[in-house]
């Protein structure tokens, strides 16, 4: 449509208005000033637009990658640890950007809340938009249906009318009449759960009667699309609330030794921004036992493992006892927290005594696995009962196994020929500095190295039950036996039910969605001066729908009954999407 000559758009200059008035003005457009509401609103309508929401979906899911590439405190603390260790220069580079804190980050929270706001944003006023539309009727049926999909016509001569109508059930004699075709067509679509309204008329042109039928279904299809995004939210705000008021807590158990769930139990802790000690329940896990089963059968799978079962005493909040199993991807549910299994080794006991035979030192030592058949490295330390402070550090290979370069490895992880290797260290332990060291590892740079390496005395070899001397009459050492360790994960979140919840709606709004096509068909009667009844079919989608054409045939035949309806030919099938002539 052309713009009026005067237009201030105008291509000749000068038939522009001027500012006073007359005739000709400059080349130049004026613009209206925004201002500051009108930049908040441009703003708010860019935040809350659908492209803008998949945008920041996207930007979320690469925003999450790092944590894959990187270990997390959150989850693995002692992974960060070691990454420090082996990356000195980088890992404080990526600590700045919180590369190792990636999902509590400033920057992930951003997208995090724009993507929520934007949300929102999307969903509020299509919902006013949706709620308007299931209180609207039928819109009116177009002037020409022949534009539309799946044209069809059909002819009810003067002496029948289709099956279901009021003409029907009259003697054969009646004629059928526009209003009576209109009525069955619109019984049919009722049946098929649509929504209708009739419109009546008469032809200018020749004074008979018009009518039609106007049906309308598909409106589950936004229903879910709603319920879609609103799930969304549902999961992004329980997961935020969730974050904020659980934790996450990792702690190792030898078999024997009891768990009790206080904060200076836990190896390591990870609280959210919002937790209080009193979220603690107070229940015990005692580990009883550990079993592993490997393959045996195999060969290219021997040694793999098949099966982890911790075997606990639970002792409740309110006293009761009870036995259970922890399984990987099989938690034990108590005091509001998912305790998983998240791994296993073997935790040799040792005991040192000084000259005199003085036990100075006994415990169970969890060693850490290096490889799938559980070489495992391990730290003593002595800092009190000795004439010096001493540090062990030792490999345990559950299947001792010599290469032929002479070093050793474990060749299976089961106990089937143990075996435990100590290198001894003796000087400053470092422990009266009042700096926190880790139990894995020992600090040798101011300690004296007494076995193994460059020393020329070979490092201590022990078998469960055997004793060897320390060196410079310094006492002795014993492997008394050797135990089992499991790493459990301790994780509270509230809110794991509605995630859940809100999942599941997700998925359930997705497949409606997609599914559940949005669909309106048209019926339109038109009477003839020989008593006769022109009969029009059509149908418009909103959307891809493939059936539509297939479904107004249906209607078409289905209509037509058992009555003497002829087919008509058909004037067209427009390609469905085709917008309609909306006059009435």
């Amino acid at each position: 449509m052309s713009r009026p000559s005067d237009h201030i758009d105008s291509p000749d200059p000068a038939r522009r208005p001027a500012p006073d008035g007359s005739g000709s003005g400059s080349d130049d457009i004026t613009m209206p000033k925004l201002g500051f509401v009108g930049y908040l609103r441009w703003f708010w309508r860019q935040l809350t637009s659908m492209r803008t929401a998949l945008f920041l979906l996207l930007l979320l899911a690469l925003a999450a990658v790092p944590g894959s590439l990187v270990p997390q405190r959150a989850a693995d603390p002692n992974g960060v640890t070691q990454y420090f260790v082996d990356n000195p220069d980088l890992a404080p580079v990526l600590d700045k950007i919180q590369a190792f804190d990636v999902y509590t980050s400033v920057w992930f929270s951003s997208i995090y809340l724009l993507l929520f706001v934007s949300l929102i944003g999307c969903i509020i006023p299509r919902t006013k938009h949706h709620f308007d539309a299931l209180r609207a009727k039928p819109p009116r049926t177009p002037a020409r249906l022949s534009r539309l999909a799946g044209f069809t016509t059909r002819e009810v001569p003067a002496s029948a009318a289709p099956a279901g109508s009021a003409a029907s059930t009259a003697s054969a004699a009646s004629a059928a009449s526009a209003a009576s075709v209109v009525d069955s067509a619109r019984t049919l679509l009722k049946r098929q759960r649509y929504r209708t309204v009739v419109f009546t008329g008469f032809d200018r042109a020749t004074g008979l009667e018009t009518a039609s039928v106007s049906a309308e279904r598909g409106y589950l299809r936004e229903t879910g699309n709603l319920v879609f995004h609103s799930a969304l939210v549902g999961i992004l705000l329980a997961v935020g609330i969730g974050g904020g008021f659980g934790y996450q807590g990792q702690r190792v158990v030898v078999e024997g030794q009891t768990f009790v769930n206080t904060l200076l139990a836990y190896d390591s802790f990870n609280p959210g921004r919002f937790f209080s000690d009193g979220a603690l329940s107070p229940y015990q896990i005692t580990l009883d036992s550990f079993s592993a089963t490997y393959e045996t059968q195999s060969l290219k799978a021997f040694g793999q493992p098949l099966d982890y079962t911790a075997a606990v005493t639970t002792t409740d909040a309110d006293g009761s006892v009870s036995d259970a199993d922890i399984k990987v991807n099989d938690p034990l549910k108590i005091g509001g927290t998912d305790v998983y299994l998240l791994g296993n080794g073997y935790a040799p006991t040792i005991t040192v005594r000084n000259p005199a035979g003085d036990v100075v030192f006994t415990d169970s030592v969890p060693f850490l696995p290096q490889d799938a058949n559980l070489t495992s490295l391990g730290v003593v330390k002595v800092p009190d009962g000795l004439p010096e402070q001493v540090g062990m550090i030792g490999f345990f290979y559950p299947t001792q196994s010599e290469a032929q370069s002479g070093v050793y490895f474990s060749s299976f992880p089961d106990l089937q020929y143990p075996v435990l290797t100590l290198n001894v260290y003796d000087g400053d332990l470092g422990l009266n500095d009042g700096v926190p060291a880790s139990v894995y590892s020992l600090d040798t740079d101011t300690m004296n190295q007494l076995t193994g390496g460059a020393t020329g005395v070979d490092s201590i070899e022990l078998k469960p039950g055997d004793t060897a001397e320390l060196p410079n009459g310094l006492g002795t050492v014993s492997l008394d036996g050797v135990k089992r360790f499991a790493s459990f994960d301790v994780h509270h979140d509230a809110t794991q039910g509605w995630v859940l919840l809100f999942a599941l709606l997700v998925l359930a709004g997705l497949l409606t969605s997609l599914f559940i096509p949005r669909r309106r068909l048209w019926v339109k009667a038109t009477s003839r001066a020989d008593g006769s009844v022109h009969v029009e079919y059509a149908g418009l989608a909103r959307g891809d729908d493939p059936r539509l054409v297939e479904a107004v045939a249906a209607l078409a035949d289905k209509h037509a009954g058992s009555a003497p309806v002829e087919d008509a030919p058909s004037t067209g099938s427009p390609t469905p999407g085709t917008p309609p002539d909306t006059k009435a």
